[in-house]
């Protein structure tokens, strides 16, 4: 399942949290990505309803992550089958590397990213 991109602009602002979706808009066990300054971010929800967000690409091959299957707090990269931490980001051993993460928090059925 392709992920659907939503857009933010936060260029020259101070980080703040910003409404990205409603939690009902992301899939259990799937993912939207957001269009930031940042750049794309995968903002991620598990079968418990906790949403994560981490920069859209495998610290691998720079797969998408947002078309990984997710699985407990961790997602699958597409491209190779790394498995990336969805709290820290960090890749799970064997394998070695990390990609960014984003504060992530539902309030009131929404989703919102501190950027």
């Amino acid at each position: 399942m392709s992920a659907q991109p939503i857009n933010i602009k936060t260029a020259g602002q101070p980080r703040t949290w910003i409404k990205v979706s409603a939690l009902e808009d992301i899939p259990k066990l799937g993912a939207r990505v957001v269009k930031s300054a940042h750049g794309d971010i995968a903002v991620f929800r598990n079968a418990e309803d906790e949403v994560f967000a981490l920069r859209d690409q495998c610290p691998h091959k720079g797969g998408p992550l947002s078309q990984g299957i997710v699985f407990g707090k961790t997602v699958a990269c597409p491209l190779h089958n790394w498995q990336i931490g969805l709290a820290d980001g960090q890749a799970v051993a064997p394998d070695v590397g990390c990609t960014g993460r984003f504060e992530a928090k539902i309030e009131d059925g929404g989703v919102y990213l501190q950027l």
